[in-house]
C-alpha cells in the first residue's frame, strides 16, 4: 500500500478532529451547549489510517523498526488512542486539541523525510518491555498536558476569572483527580518497564544504554516523589505541574534524547 494515502488521510482527520474540539470548546464557553463525540469518532478514523501507515513499516520480517521518527509516530498513535478511548468515559477530550495535531506532525515528518530503519530483533520479553515503556510515555505525556490545563484553570479561578473556556472544563477537583490517576497509572507502567528491562535485557547498563537507564530511573524517582508528596502533603497546582514536567523531561531525554544523538548526529 502506498503510505501517502493513509498518511494524508490520517493527517486530515486528526486536524479536523482537533478543529472541531476547538469549536466545541468555544461554544461551550459561551453557552451551555451539549458536547458530542463527533471529534473523537473522527479521531478514531484517523487512528485507523495512522495504524495502516505504521504497521508495515514498524513490524517488519527482520524485527521491529524503531528509528526516531517511527518511534515518535508510534508514541503519538498510542497517546491519541488512549485519549480517544478515555474520552468516552472521562472528561479528557479537550487534550485532543494538542495531541491530535502532534500526531499529524509525526506523520508529516515520516512522509517528508527519507526513510530510515533501526531494526531490533523481536522476542516476547523485549516486546513486553517496549509495550510497557510506550504506554508509560504516552500516559505520562497526557498527564503533562492535563497538568498544564489544570494549572491554567487554577490560575484563572484564583484570580476570579472563571469565564471563557474555563467554564467549559470540569470542576477543578475532577481535573486534579484525573491528573493523579494518569500519573499513578503511568508510574506503575514505568515501574514495569524498568523491571522488565532489568530482568530481560542483559545489557541494560551497557555503555550505549546506561544514560537511558539512569534517566528513566530519575524520571521514575520524580514521579514517585510527586505521588508521595500528593499523599503526604496534598501537593497540587504549580507544584504538581513542575514535578510532572520535570519527570517527563527526564523520560523524553531517556528515549528520544539518546535516539536523536545516536541516529541524527552520530550516524547522521
Amino acid at each position: 500500500m502506498n503510505p501517502i494515502l493513509p498518511g494524508l488521510l490520517s493527517i486530515g482527520l486528526y486536524l479536523l478532529a482537533s478543529g472541531l474540539l476547538v469549536m466545541q470548546l468555544a461554544r461551550s464557553a459561551d453557552e451551555n451547549s451539549n458536547r458530542n463525540n463527533m471529534p473523537i469518532i473522527i479521531a478514531l478514523a484517523a487512528l485507523g489510517a495512522h495504524t495502516l501507515l505504521l504497521y508495515p513499516s514498524v513490524i517488519t520480517p527482520e524485527g521491529l523498526n524503531f528509528d526516531i521518527f517511527h518511534a515518535a509516530s508510534l508514541v503519538a498513535l498510542i497517546t491519541a488512542a488512549l485519549l480517544a478511548i478515555s474520552a468516552f468515559f472521562q472528561p479528557v477530550s479537550n487534550l485532543g486539541i494538542a495531541v491530535f495535531p502532534v500526531a499529524a506532525l509525526t506523520i508529516g515528518l515520516l512522509l517528508s523525510l527519507p526513510a530510515r530503519q533501526n531494526i531490533t530483533t523481536s522476542s516476547w520479553q523485549l516486546d513486553l518491555h517496549i509495550l510497557t515503556s510506550l504506554l508509560a510515555y504516552s500516559i505520562l505525556g497526557l498527564a503533562v498536558l492535563q497538568a498544564i490545563l489544570l494549572s491554567i484553570q487554577d490560575h484563572h479561578l484564583r484570580n476570579r476569572q472563571p469565564g471563557g473556556f474555563i467554564r467549559a472544563l470540569p470542576p477543578l477537583a475532577v481535573m486534579e483527580s484525573l491528573l493523579f490517576q494518569m500519573i499513578a497509572t503511568g508510574f506503575v507502567l514505568l515501574t514495569l518497564a524498568l523491571v522488565t528491562g532489568i530482568v530481560f535485557l542483559e545489557d541494560i547498563f551497557a555503555q550505549h544504554l546506561v544514560h537511558k537507564t539512569l534517566l528513566s530511573i530519575a524520571a521514575w524517582g520524580v514521579f514517585g516523589i510527586l505521588l508521595w508528596g500528593r499523599w503526604r502533603f496534598g501537593w497540587r497546582g504549580r507544584t504538581a505541574l513542575r514535578w510532572t514536567i520535570g519527570g517527563f523531561i527526564f523520560l523524553m531525554l531517556a528515549y528520544f534524547g539518546s535516539k536523536f544523538v545516536l541516529e541524527l548526529i552520530i550516524n547522521g
